[in-house]
């Protein structure tokens, strides 16, 4: 990582944010009517704790409601609509699709954060990076695929490939580093070993992981490192409407670095909206300080993170630091006899247990009470039943649930290049 960055005194760090924040609602107000209408008692704040407490978060159902309110693109634009060059939208896995466009100096806001995650990972132009994605409207394929080539590095996209071609691709090619979601990563060293391609080829020597939780998890991480045993594992998360947020701490992989010179973060309770403690975990709320063509303040992003309990980390930054990454959402977690589980919690014991190619969990409700059941599909290491035996353990072990696992047969249950979709809820 370059030097200096996040060493600041946290002083400086926070007086940087504040001078940011006042700039960004000077240049909303009144221009945006979405936060016109919502701060329109706040005024200017006269610190980052008066911001906290005085300004009105902003939530995923508001945004949907005014973009159905004033279709297609909603009241939070800053700017007439012909100062916008980009679109994206959002993937709809936990709701409705929202549309988002940007100017083009949010935009390259957006790069210029992307580059803050390549160079903390040590990326260089020097670097061959293979875009393993279908490039559709998602902002995280595309500002990743743009920082990269402002940097310098020969980007090679490839959608629109099955995986058995992408894998010759980046053979024959000699990629570098490979990005791609964590599901995407394994199913590929799955492929590979099916198609006869190796999936370790020397020169891919780091695996970039987005777009969904698991890149910080150690039973990922672990599996991921089995598959591509030269590769480095480097987690990212970022999100349509807000932007690339975090990168991961050089020192410490599976911990996450807010990057603080573009956003306002903070931790808070999901229930009572306080300030979550060094160490807790909470609901991760952030405020874009450089996307003024269309902006959040205080928003509400669902992901659930931990708390780093010190103030710098090793590595010599004051940014937030999330252990673990991000360790669930508050709209997937379900309660099951008291019990509040995470779908990352249960990939964490899956992967970590070993011997799964693949798996599904069902949600069934009976007489108002939700069940969970597993099917897994092995991957040839363990005997079946042992298998069952192992997991049926380490979930009851980690959990204090007892789900039940069946086998399903192979090839059976579906594979993703996209964000998973391991849960289904049976009615």
């Amino acid at each position: 990582m370059k030097p200096g960055w996040g060493s600041a005194p946290r002083e400086e760090i926070e007086a940087r944010q504040f001078e940011r924040l006042r700039s960004l609602l000077a240049a909303i107000v009144p221009a945006n009517r979405f936060y016109s209408a919502k701060l329109a008692t706040l005024g200017q704040p006269a610190s980052l704790d008066d911001f906290r407490r005085r300004a009105p978060e902003t939530t995923k159902s508001e945004l949907i409601e005014d973009q159905r309110a004033n279709p297609p693109w909603g009241a939070n634009l800053t700017f007439p609509l012909d100062r916008y060059a980009r679109y994206a939208q959002t993937s709809g896995t936990t709701g409705v699709p929202m549309r988002w466009a940007d100017t083009p100096e949010s935009w390259q806001w957006m790069l210029d954060t992307w580059r803050r995650v390549y160079d903390a990972a040590g990326v260089t132009s020097a670097d061959r990076i293979f875009f393993a994605f279908s490039f559709g409207p998602f902002l995280g394929f595309w500002t990743a695929f743009e920082a990269a080539s402002q940097m310098g590095a020969l980007c090679i996209p490839g959608g629109g490939m099955r995986s058995a071609a992408r894998l010759r691709v980046i053979a024959d090619t000699g990629v570098t580093v490979l990005c791609c979601t964590p599901t995407y990563a394994m199913h590929l060293a799955e492929e590979a070993a099916a198609e006869g391609v190796s999936a370790r080829p020397a020169s891919v020597r780091m695996l970039i992981v987005a777009g969904e939780p698991g890149g910080s998890i150690a039973g990922t991480r672990a599996r991921l490192k089995a598959a591509w045993p030269n590769a480095e594992i480097v987690d990212q998360h970022g999100m349509t409407e807000v932007g690339p947020v975090t990168y991961q701490c050089p020192a410490r992989p599976g911990v996450l670095h807010v990057y603080e010179e573009a956003y306002f973060p903070e931790v808070i309770h999901p229930a009572t909206g306080q300030q979550i403690p060094r160490g807790g975990e909470g609901e991760l709320v952030l405020t874009n300080l450089g996307r003024t063509g269309s902006p959040l303040l205080r928003y509400r992003t669902g992901d659930i993170v931990r708390l780093s309990p010190s103030d710098r980390c090793q590595c010599g930054s004051w940014e937030m630091a999330f252990e673990g990454g991000i360790i669930g959402r508050t709209d997937d977690m379900v309660v099951v006899r008291g019990v509040n589980v995470y779908p990352s919690a249960v990939d964490d014991i899956v992967r970590a247990s070993g011997g799964v190619a693949e798996y599904r969990v069902r949600v069934t409700t009976d007489r108002s009470m939700v069940e969970l059941a597993m099917e897994v599909e092995p991957d040839g290491s363990v005997d079946a039943p042992a298998l069952v035996h192992r997991l049926e353990t380490a979930l009851r072990d980690s959990l204090a649930l007892r789900i039940p696992v069946a086998i399903a047969a192979a090839g059976s249950l579906p594979r993703f290049e996209m964000k998973a979709r391991r849960w289904v809820v049976i009615p």
